[in-house]
């Protein structure tokens, strides 16, 4: 074999290999981040939450409006709809937007749906735009030019949120003026579907048990998860607005009001159930928009991250945080290289033993670290049947694997620059929707 492809092959693995050792590393800094803070952190919320509440009567509560951004989710969306006028929140200041972009019956049964509420009292409207400029954040913005609210809350169609969400947000904001957001926690509202939705609660589980916690508390650079959260409008008009020249608008948002001043709070006992995507091809398009948004917002705000007077874990932790679907990349680089360096490559025969050692030894605890953080975060999660659900946890290792080339294709195009648009993921909501591959996630995943 060529010798020059060899040793281009060669730097390839060996920058591929400390790629997936730091971000395997990356998971123990957050394990030991959640660890170290968790107790503390949790029981000084409840005990703010409850001094709150005896010093103040719900008469001290601002003006909230809630946002809910739709997209043809006829399915859903009058679920949604039910659940956030049914939060236990004076309705004199609780404003509620829909804003439906939809191109299908969706706009009809939302239509409907916010007549009748309307009929029964609640402060509803209805906000319908003619074009999908910017999309999601085109929207959002659109509807916050109008709003009459100083928080913004957000929840995309596929979620539930509990009656108690804002009674159990909102005064974080109004006792600490520096926090610009306060993200809650995502549930699952049909874990045990499948074993596509059992693999994705688990690596969701891990995302907002372990990773969300440890950089809140951690005091890192968090992001908002697009849904699930409150905004204060300030903290927006600040960061320079919602921009749409990225796929996952919501992070880079997050990144540029942090850079702007802002606190953001993650609280882990406020927790909204969602619906997990049971169709292999829902679920790789909602992966690809994900990895391919975070890359894109990367190459956005880095820069800014890397000029700007933060502590250099900060730096650090906004690299690991932003760039972390470049393991998809690192995995499928190191496969590749594998097999012609060993056959080919002597080089490799006159290294001693003792290396070796020592870079096997980083490549398992490496390899092992995404299990570790799974394993802590289901035993913490604190919902029952943990041991049962980690059964599950090769299915989620193979979908990872299988979707690898998928997220890979993602990265390379935000790094060359492709732009995108923005791909709903279907819900399947409260009508029951087969999907081929609900009992083959494995197989359908590659």
């Amino acid at each position: 074999m060529n010798q020059l492809l060899l040793n281009l092959m060669f730097v390839v693995y060996v920058i591929a290999g400390i790629g997936l050792i730091a971000y395997g590393f990356n998971c123990y800094v957050s394990i030991y981040l959640f660890l170290k803070n968790s107790r503390r952190v949790r029981l000084t919320d409840r005990k703010n939450i409850l001094r709150f509440y005896r010093d103040h009567s719900m008469d001290d509560l601002p003006m909230v409006t809630t946002q809910l951004p739709v997209y043809n989710e006829a399915n859903c969306v009058e679920r949604l709809i039910d659940a956030v006028c049914a939060i236990d929140y004076p309705r004199d200041r609780h404003e509620i937007q829909v804003l439906d972009d939809s191109t299908d019956e969706c706009l009809e049964v939302t239509t409907r749906k916010v007549n009748e509420m309307k009929a029964k009292g609640y402060n509803i409207t209805l906000i319908h735009r003619t074009n999908r400029k910017d999309f999601k954040a085109g929207a959002l913005k659109e509807g916050m030019a109008i709003a009459k609210g100083d928080f913004l809350a957000i929840f995309d169609a596929d979620f539930v949120p509990e009656k108690d969400f804002l009674l159990k947000t909102v005064p974080y904001m109004v006792m600490d003026p520096t926090i610009g957001l306060v993200q809650g926690r995502w549930g699952h509202l049909n874990r045990t579907e499948s074993g596509l939705t059992l693999a994705q609660s688990i690596g969701i589980d891990g995302h907002f048990v372990i990773e969300q916690s440890a950089r809140s508390w951690g005091n890192l650079f968090m992001n908002f998860n697009g849904t699930a959260g409150i905004w204060r409008r300030q903290a927006i008009d600040d960061a320079g607005g919602w921009e749409g020249d990225t796929l996952t608008e919501d992070m880079d948002l997050s990144y540029r009001s942090q850079l702007a001043g802002w606190k953001m709070k993650f609280v882990f006992d406020v927790i909204v159930p969602a619906e997990l995507p049971n169709d292999i091809n829902a679920f790789k398009a909602q992966q690809y928009r994900w990895a391919k948004g975070s890359i894109q917002t990367a190459k956005k705000v880095l820069p800014l991250v890397m000029k700007a007077k933060v502590p250099l874990r900060v730096k650090i932790g906004a690299f690991m945080h932003t760039t972390h679907y470049s393991i998809h990349p690192c995995m499928l680089f190191t496969a590749i290289c594998a097999f012609p360096l060993l056959a080919w490559f002597e080089p490799i025969a006159q290294v001693p033993n003792f290396v070796f050692a020592i870079a096997f030894t980083f490549i398992f605890l490496a390899a092992i670290a995404p299990s570790t953080l799974y394993f802590v975060a289901q035993r913490c999660s604190g919902y029952t049947g943990w041991k049962i659900r980690l059964l599950s946890l090769p299915i989620l290792m193979a979908v990872g694997v299988g979707i690898a080339v998928s997220n890979s294709r993602a990265v390379m195009s935000a790094v060359l620059g492709h732009k995108g648009a923005f791909v709903r993921t279907p819900k399947k909501g409260q009508k029951h929707l087969s999907s081929y591959a609900q009992k083959f996630p494995i197989i359908a995943s590659l």
